[in-house]
C-alpha cells in the first residue's frame, strides 16, 4: 500500500512539474501577429507618400507600426531602440532599420526637415523588411 501511494504521490509531482514547464514555455512563445491589420496600415502609410509634404508624417507612421509589431511579439524595453536592439537578431537588415528609426527621432526633433527621397526609401525599405522578419508583413512583395 505505501508503494503504491509513492508512486501516485510521484507521479503527481511529475504531472505538476510538467503542467507549470509548459506555462512557462506557452508565455514564452512569440505571438502570431494580425497580418492583415499591419498591412491595412501599412497600405495606408503608403497612400499618403504620393505628397511630398506627407514623408516625415509617413516615415512616423512607418516607425511606430514597427514599435507596435515589437512589443507584439515581446521584445522587451524601455525604449524603442532597447527592443530594436534586442530583435537584431532576427532583423535581416539591421542597418536600415536603425536609419528609419533614427531618421524618425530627426523628424520629431527637427519638424520643418526636408526629407530626400533617398532618406524617405532607405528608412521605409528597412522597416518594411524588418515588418516581414517579424511576420507583421507577409514576405512576398
Amino acid at each position: 500500500m505505501n508503494k503504491l501511494l509513492l508512486v501516485g504521490s510521484i507521479a503527481g509531482i511529475v504531472v505538476v512539474a510538467l503542467m507549470m514547464v509548459g506555462v512557462v514555455f506557452a508565455k514564452r512563445r512569440p505571438r502570431a501577429l494580425n497580418v492583415a491589420w499591419f498591412q491595412e496600415r501599412w497600405s495606408d502609410m503608403q497612400k499618403s507618400l504620393r505628397k511630398k509634404e506627407n514623408w516625415p508624417k509617413a516615415i512616423v507612421q512607418a516607425d511606430k507600426l514597427l514599435e507596435e509589431a515589437l512589443k507584439k511579439k515581446r521584445f522587451k524595453g524601455k525604449s524603442m531602440g532597447e527592443r530594436l536592439t534586442r530583435a537584431q537578431h532576427v532583423l535581416t537588415d539591421n542597418e536600415s532599420v536603425w536609419f528609419g528609426h533614427k531618421l524618425r527621432s530627426k523628424i520629431e526633433a527637427e519638424p520643418q526637415l526636408k526629407l530626400k527621397e533617398s532618406e524617405v526609401k532607405e528608412a521605409l525599405l528597412g522597416i518594411r523588411q524588418a515588418l516581414k522578419d517579424l511576420g507583421a508583413l507577409p514576405d512576398g512583395k
